[in-house]
């Protein structure tokens, strides 16, 4: 090896182009594993299995229940200028002040159609104002019809209304997660919880739920999107510049600002951990008292859901949709749009079938599905052009890992335009994830001269979420517009292994495994990761004409493993490499880095066969 690649860097290219011997992995498994892995069962028979539980649709009763016979009412709308992303603006429409909010009528159509066992509550075509969320029960199919669009209201106070757990100044709140962590917040604005058969469908993409993100509250310049916090876009960030224009926000007022709601020492709300104990999950400043790490901290404090309370006065942006500890669930034929957060993030769900919906908003964190801890789930014929990942699968964060892994989902026949990742897996993965099974996929990037796709293929974790993934099977993804061709890094913490800003983990990998991701976010560092057993296959990737040439991405492949001094926890731990890698007959164009096409640290049984890169086929093994 050359002095570099052992030190974890960048695969150089005379190394790259050098024929190993065929005999066998460099350094990689024993014959007993690979006799294992040839005796496997056909992955995509198992793929096969889980697609074939969909054949039998859901069933609800023949009766209609249409809001407006419940008193809803359409809404006149006004134009008004607001934010389309973080760094664009537009006009938008917006219901005129002292519209008919229809939240009391779309309530109690539901109400009424899950007394009678269920139905479908039907929403017409026209403009709806709805101030206050879309709460499902079991047996209801919420149906929006073609030209249905509903606004949701943008004022933070009416999802603080109507939940089930009164906390006083805080509001009536809803079990919520928010970024793998449970917490009393604002409700979703499509929610249901511990609910049986239930649907939310539309016609078509014109009827579409409108979360109203970027524009201003009312009487005040901040916005839903606002409360992310997020500073200017600059060269190493994960966002497109931009002409310099991005959303702007009150300091004080966002999730990444110390809030003084929350108590000045964690013991005043976990007064169970020794000083020690406290000490080490607060870290060495008072950044875990900015809301998105006070609820980290909760968690790895273990206090109970019923104290962790935000909702008013605190800046967790709510979900679009978010359905908790449901079966028997899908979503089909409806576009989202401007959320405050995630598009939808079913948490422990089971047997869910997502089909033709259009996942379209790109402001901070606009990932269009997040299934978590979900098992039994078919993903097809959707579109996503997203601010955030298109598909992210999740299992939790620290502590929150009871509702297990995500495992046992197919992904097939969608299409991806803007996202940081277009299919990924993490990185709030400490419950693990399994049986990952993704075909027939078309990154298509349309806008990769603005905003283009960051990574195709994207796994992140690190040494604070941890997790596992295993079985996970991808073929026939067609990127026609490459990716990003501009690197982005992420900071490593002081004495890393890993020079700072050195590994593209955030942005231009076309097949990233990321185990180091972002570990300056992180307090506690004590789950070391493990990623084995993944088959990527078929994957083209065109170039596309730059500036600088004609290019594909900033590198092919980028696979950071765990690195062992990010980890602050007791002891020595087990920190193993990534394992049990092939990427197979895939053409992945030519990158621009050019001298080191790709990147390999602690990794073990990496085998590249008939892998075109730069033109040139690789047919070798790779341990770093």
């Amino acid at each position: 090896m050359q002095k570099d690649e052992q030190k974890g860097g960048g695969l150089g290219r005379r190394r790259f182009l050098q024929a190993l011997s065929a005999a066998g992995l460099a350094g990689g498994a024993g014959p007993a594993a690979l006799a294992a892995s040839t005796k496997a069962a056909d992955p995509w028979k198992e793929a096969q299995a889980i697609i074939d539980r969909f054949k039998k649709p859901l069933k609800f009763r023949d009766e209609d229940f249409v809001v407006t016979a419940f008193g809803a009412a359409t809404c006149v709308t006004k134009p008004v200028t607001a934010w389309t992303s973080f760094t664009e603006s537009d006009t938008l429409q917006t219901p005129v002040a002292g519209s008919h909010d229809c939240y009391p009528a779309i309530a109690a159509a539901i109400a009424a159609c899950h007394k009678a066992g269920g139905g479908r509550v039907v929403i017409p075509a026209g403009n709806w104002l709805c101030a206050g969320p879309i709460v499902l029960l079991s047996n209801v199919n919420v149906h929006l019809k073609a030209g249905a669009h509903v606004y949701f209201s943008n004022n933070p106070a009416d999802y603080a209304k109507y939940g089930a757990y009164d906390c006083g100044k805080n509001g009536k709140l809803s079990i919520t997660r928010w970024e793998g962590n449970d917490l009393l917040n604002y409700s979703s604005m499509v929610y249901a919880h511990g609910q049986d058969n239930i649907a939310l469908t539309g016609e078509d993409n014109t009827a579409i739920l409108d979360g109203q993100a970027g524009v201003a509250f009312d009487g005040d310049p901040d916005c839903w999107w606002s409360w992310k916090g997020r500073e200017k876009p600059n060269w190493a960030g994960d966002i497109a510049a931009g002409a310099g224009n991005y959303v702007k926000h009150t300091k004080g007022k966002t999730e990444v600002h110390v809030n003084p709601a929350n108590p000045v020492s964690l013991r005043e709300i976990a007064p169970h951990l020794s000083e020690a104990e406290a000490l080490f999950i607060q870290g060495p400043n008072d950044k875990w008292r900015t809301d998105s790490y006070y609820l980290r901290s909760l968690a790895e404090a273990r206090v109970p859901v019923a104290k962790r309370v935000f909702g008013i006065g605190h800046y967790l942006r709510p979900h679009m949709v978010q359905f908790i500890s449901c079966t028997n669930v899908l979503f089909e034929g409806y576009q989202t749009t401007n959320t405050p957060f995630w598009q939808h993030n079913p948490v422990n769900c089971h047997d869910m079938h997502v089909k033709n919906i259009y996942a379209n908003s790109m402001g901070p964190n606009s990932d269009g599905f997040d299934p978590e801890s979900c098992t039994n789930v078919l993903i097809e014929d959707c579109h996503f052009n997203t601010g955030d990942d298109c598909i992210a699968i999740d299992s939790g964060k620290g502590p929150d890992i009871q509702f297990g892994p995500a495992k046992n989902i197919v992904i097939q026949n969608c299409k991806m335009q803007s996202g940081h990742g277009a299919l990924t897996l993490g990185s709030i993965m400490s419950g693990g994830i399994e049986n990952i099974y993704a075909q027939n996929l078309v990154f298509e990037n349309s806008n990769w001269k603005s905003d283009p796709l960051n990574i195709a293929i994207r796994l992140k974790t690190n040494m604070s979420r941890g997790g596992y993934l295993r079985n996970m099977h991808v073929r026939n993804v067609h990127i026609p517009n490459g990716i990003r061709t501009t690197p982005a890094f992420y900071s490593t913490l002081p004495g890393s292994l890993i020079p700072t800003k050195s590994v593209a983990t955030s942005a231009g990998g076309i097949i990233t495994i990321d185990c180091g991701y972002d570990p300056i976010n992180d307090n506690v560092r004590i789950r070391p990761p493990s990623v084995s057993h993944v088959r990527i296959s078929n994957v083209t990737c065109a170039n596309v004409e730059t500036k600088a040439g004609s290019y594909s991405c900033y590198q092919a492949i980028v696979i950071l493993g765990p690195v062992a001094s990010d980890y602050n926890g007791p002891g020595k731990p087990v920190v193993l490499p990534v394992s049990d890698i092939e990427i197979s007959d895939c053409d992945l164009g030519t990158p621009v880095n050019t001298d080191k096409p790709m990147y390999l640290y602690n990794v073990k049984g990496l085998k590249l066969k008939n892998v075109k890169i730069g033109g040139k086929a690789v047919n070798q093994s790779f341990s770093a």
